[in-house]
């Protein structure tokens, strides 16, 4: 911390030094250069000074505090009182020239002016600085929570989805079943895609969609022979890409709070249209009857919130997300710009 402050100090001091010098040599004076560039450094220190004042001190005290009212008043004394010093220093500077003290006097005026207008600008420019940092840690915690959300989808395999699935595979295994080879490889694709092919922000839509008939095939597997899965995809799929993981939760969700508590007649119907540059999603699922009162609370289900969120960042204008819920199903429908 210290070697990187002592970084931007000597990075400070050689801008404000090319700056002076700079600023000197084109303005030789009659008593040569060395005097242009003395009452030029002692322009600046001042403006150095009231410049640091106001962003170091004045500005994370009250203008980040949001006393506004306050901020103005201090600056606005700070700049009054660091003008007659001025004016002095450049009177002391000035001893042997009576016409020159003389204008000093007369120019106070203009002194607190440009004084007033440094400090407002460095205000400016402080703001506009702190506005693109904000931004840019905006942006990284907002690639850092993406990360950690499809990290969080990643492992969040559930557990009885998994044991279920391996209990079944235990049994078609007890009775032979020539099943048993096709159920062990569904299962081995979906955690590979799960764990290992995901760790990109895009994946292609193809293999999107055969983790989601391989998830749907091992739930036929562990749901009641009576419960319909349906799996439809309409349209050309090719190279197009998608964020991985996205309609995991839509998918948990219809199985956790529907078909799981549907003792019979249950279904779920998965449908996908894909077009060039856009594709529509549904998902609907029946329910079990729930009074009207509980209707019209607000569900969501697991991770609804949290697909929401990433929807809204990674997609923000190019999606649609309308939910319908009613006493005797439950249906979602996505549509996403394929960008």
């Amino acid at each position: 911390m210290f070697r990187k402050s002592k970084f931007r100090f000597l990075i400070h001091f050689f801008i404000w030094i090319l700056l002076l010098l700079g600023l000197a040599f084109p303005l030789k004076s009659d008593s040569g250069y060395l005097s242009t560039f003395i009452e030029i450094s002692v322009d600046a220190i001042f403006y150095i000074f009231i410049i640091y004042f106001n962003i170091f001190y004045l500005f994370p005290k009250y203008l980040k505090g949001q006393s506004l009212g306050k901020y103005a008043v201090f600056l606005f004394i700070s700049v009054v009182l660091i003008t007659p010093v001025k004016g002095l220093a450049f009177y002391i500077l000035n001893l042997s020239d009576e016409d020159s003290r003389r204008q000093v006097l007369f120019n106070l005026h203009y002194t607190f002016l440009s004084a007033f207008l440094v400090a407002g600008s460095s205000t400016v420019i402080k703001i506009l600085y702190e506005w693109v940092i904000y931004q840019r840690d905006k942006k990284k915690l907002e690639k850092e929570n993406m990360q950690s959300e499809l990290k969080f989808l990643k492992n969040q395999i559930n557990p009885h989805f998994l044991f279920n699935t391996l209990n079944n595979i235990y049994a078609l295994s007890l009775i032979k079943s020539e099943a048993t080879p096709e159920v062990i490889l569904k299962l081995s694709d979906l955690l590979r895609y799960m764990l290992y092919e995901c760790n990109e922000p895009k994946v292609k839509l193809k293999n999107e969609i055969s983790y989601i008939k391989n998830y749907l095939d091992l739930e036929k597997l562990r749901q009641k022979s009576d419960v319909i899965i349906d799996f439809k995809v309409e349209g050309e799929i090719k190279e197009q890409t998608i964020t991985p993981l996205i309609f995991t939760p839509f998918l948990e969700n219809a199985f956790k709070h529907g078909v799981n508590k549907v003792l019979e007649n249950a279904c779920v119907r998965v449908f996908m249209k894909v077009k060039k540059h856009n594709l529509k999603f549904t998902v609907e699922n029946s329910k079990p009857e729930f009074t009207a009162s509980v209707i019209n609370k607000s569900q969501g289900g697991i991770g609804l919130s949290n697909v929401k969120k990433r929807l809204e960042m990674l997609y923000y204008n190019n999606y649609s997300l309308e939910i319908e819920n009613t006493m005797t199903y439950y249906k979602i429908e996505l549509t996403l710009n394929l960008v």
